[in-house]
């Protein structure tokens, strides 16, 4: 097993969200639980895909399917603050990508917390492999290099 990602810097990442802490996701310990980060990761990527039109979630023929992620944290975050999650892309196959995501305080320049997050592409009907679409493709291509602009 490799060791802790190396922290990385806001300009490794490109399209930036502001997410809102909320109450509840503090946990005893006074600071936002792990198992929250992955929902931001979540919401990151595919509010990402829906609103450059990749992802429609009634009708879409091709989805991501998640299979893997992984998550390192450096400082912790804890509700009211807002946190900015930022995508890029750190290996694109024929029919999986695996997203950076980095999670940062407001203005922060090093990461929070950071981690990958993979998708395969499927057909829906089948759940079966297929190539990712050729239009987001190029979009995720654009992702890889220093997080593109988004």
């Amino acid at each position: 097993m490799s060791g802790k990602q190396e922290r990385l810097r806001r300009d490794a990442f490109g399209p930036f969200r502001t997410v809102p802490t909320r109450w509840a996701d503090n946990d005893v310990y006074g600071h936002v639980n792990n198992v929250v980060y992955y929902s931001w990761f979540d919401t990151a990527v595919n509010a990402w895909l829906i609103e450059r039109g990749f992802l429609d979630l009634a009708d879409s023929a091709v989805v991501g399917l998640v299979v893997e992620t992984t998550c390192s944290y450096f400082e912790s975050v804890a509700f009211p603050e807002a946190v900015e999650v930022g995508l890029g892309v750190e290996r694109l196959g024929n029919s999986s990508v695996t997203y950076r995501i980095g999670v940062f305080r407001q203005g922060g320049t090093l990461a929070a917390a950071q981690g990958r997050f993979t998708h395969v592409y499927v057909d829906r009907a089948t759940q079966r492999p297929v190539p990712i679409p050729a239009d987001l493709r190029a979009a995720l291509a654009d992702l890889t290099s220093s997080g593109g602009s988004g």
